[in-house]
């Protein structure tokens, strides 16, 4: 079935940050209230916010919804997804 997403591509939309639904999605490395870390097709991205939590999770397509306050959304640099080069950098 065709929903007309593209898992190789990837999109963020922010709604009021109250809401984001983020496209190219591989996986989810860890998350909780307060932050996410994803591993995207552009790389690492590191999610902050209060009371965060999934309202959608489409593994197959690379889809996921996250609601809470919004206070920042971060990509690591190296497009490889090091995982290891954004916690690195963050607990330095």
């Amino acid at each position: 079935m065709d929903n007309g997403y593209d898992n190789t591509k990837h999109e963020v939309r922010v709604v009021d940050r109250g809401l984001i639904y983020l496209s190219g999605i591989d996986k989810i490395i860890s998350f909780d209230s307060e932050e996410f870390l994803l591993e995207s097709v552009m790389g690492v991205i590191l999610l902050k916010g209060e009371n965060l939590e999934i309202v959608k999770l489409d593994t197959h397509d690379g889809i996921v919804s996250i609601k809470g306050v919004i206070n920042s959304i971060v990509y690591d640099n190296d497009k490889k997804k090091d995982t290891e080069s954004l916690l690195g950098k963050l607990f330095k």
